[in-house]
């Protein structure tokens, strides 16, 4: 099967949208492996640092003073499991965006799998708080799962000696 190759817009698109999704994985693992290292009292002083201007300047801010709140409310074992979280998420990711790219026909339903899992948690948490981020990322979850299947459905399809 050699790598993914693109063929029309749809195809682009998915492969863009693949593309992401693993960029979002490698950050994820970034990010997972930084909070194994950095303790609550840390990354509370790094929040305060960041948002101490802008609290100056306007000291009801909702992104610093939820950001402050947060970050005064971490604990060990939540950091803890946000590492966790980050890398089981983020190898997840990778693994299954480098076997799309190599076009391992087996990662397909498990994308699509992974994806609606995640789209279902995010209505639900679209449900009791809509946020725009969350709107956005659910809608393009939805249309990366969309394009996977798509692709799915065409890589399962034998190519006819006519159209080859």
């Amino acid at each position: 099967m050699g790598w993914f190759k693109s063929r029309n817009l749809l195809d682009l698109s998915f492969e863009i949208g693949i593309l992401l999704k693993g960029l979002d994985g490698i950050l994820e693992l970034v990010g997972g492996a930084l909070l194994l290292v950095v303790t609550p009292a840390t990354i509370n002083r790094v929040v305060v640092a960041l948002t101490q201007h802008e609290l100056s300047e306007d000291p009801h801010d909702p992104i610093a003073t939820y950001l402050q709140h947060t970050s005064h409310r971490l604990t060990g074992s939540a950091v803890a499991f946000a590492a966790a979280y980050l890398l089981l998420h983020g190898i997840v990711k990778v693994v299954l965006v480098a076997a799309l790219l190599r076009n391992k026909l087996w990662a397909y339903p498990w994308m699509i799998a992974f994806l609606i899992a995640f789209i279902a948690y995010q209505l639900y948490r679209i449900a009791l708080h809509p946020a725009p981020g969350l709107i956005a990322l659910t809608v393009f979850d939805t249309a990366v799962a969309w394009l996977t299947w798509r692709e799915y459905r065409k890589q399962r399809t034998p190519t006819s000696p006519a159209a080859a």
